[in-house]
């Protein structure tokens, strides 16, 4: 891992390089990462977001609970993993700050922890300074890429990160976004070849085989509105993502039944996305 090179212009390391003025971003289309901000009662969105939020509530009313299922999976699998030793995460497709952040996770339980987020919001660019707030021992740092340009952004990373070492990719509710013709599949194996053994996975995905006529009706009015549309997938196909990793017990499961190495925890009613976190042997 570099010392005492550069640092791309890509990645930010500190609140100084974020504190001019933000990035323009149109307000009046909605944007997933203000939507998904709505949802979890955040002030960052505008009107355009909360109506799309507001419609999808209205075809789904458990999608606000999905969304903080969402983010205690986040929670709960960092926790984990920084108690089994791992101390370096990348976070792809971050979304707007909210409580419980990769960092202040993983740095609770082990300060010396590294993270790199990375998203390709220009809002959420701008919000970047509260995702840098690291402890004295660990690092933190945003990088403006695309899950897309895997080479552009494991290049970038690397700079605080060291892939000799294991690295948690955090793919949470990013996957969605990527359409079958970007070949989703492809993506994730080029992250998984990048970090060594003893590196994990995690992934939180929406489902299409659960609660289907609704998460039909759902997404068809989410995707009405806003500026990158949202793909579901079956269990099956969430599965796939995991290829060449041990999925971790209870396996790839509904969000509300995930619990870190115990059988699938036994749960009244559905929630239709899936999740698993798998360990690269």
């Amino acid at each position: 891992m570099p010392q005492n090179g550069g640092v791309p212009d890509e990645l930010i390391t500190n609140a100084s390089d974020v504190a001019g003025d933000s990035p323009r971003y149109d307000t009046t289309v909605a944007h997933p990462a203000r939507v998904y901000n709505y949802w979890l009662g955040g002030k960052d969105h505008f009107a355009a977001d909360r109506e799309v939020g507001e419609q999808t509530k209205e075809a789904y009313p458990g999608i606000v609970a999905g969304v903080q299922a969402q983010r205690a999976f986040l929670a709960s699998a960092v926790r984990y993993l920084a108690g089994t030793g791992v101390r370096q995460f990348l976070d792809i497709g971050t979304g707007l700050p909210v409580a419980n952040n990769t960092h202040e996770v993983a740095q609770s339980v082990a300060p010396e922890s590294r993270v790199v987020y990375v998203d390709n919001d220009p809002m959420v660019l701008a919000h970047a300074r509260a995702l840098l707030t690291s402890t004295p021992e660990g690092a933190c740092a945003y990088l403006d890429a695309d899950i897309r340009d895997t080479r552009k952004l494991l290049a970038a990373s690397a700079d605080l990160l060291d892939f000799s070492q294991p690295v948690a990719l955090m793919l949470i509710g990013i996957l969605q976004l990527i359409p079958d013709s970007d070949d989703p599949a492809g993506i994730v194996a080029r992250l998984l070849d990048a970090v060594p053994s003893g590196s994990w996975l995690a992934i939180v995905q929406p489902a299409n085989d659960v609660a289907a006529d609704q998460m039909a009706n759902m997404v068809k009015r989410y995707n009405a509105g806003v500026s990158t549309a949202t793909t579901l997938r079956s269990h099956a196909e969430v599965s796939a993502f995991f290829a060449g990793t041990e999925v971790l017990a209870p396996g790839v499961v509904q969000l509300h039944r995930w619990h870190p190495g115990e059988p699938a925890r036994p749960a009244a009613g559905e929630v239709p996305a899936y999740v698993g976190l798998g360990r690269k042997p």
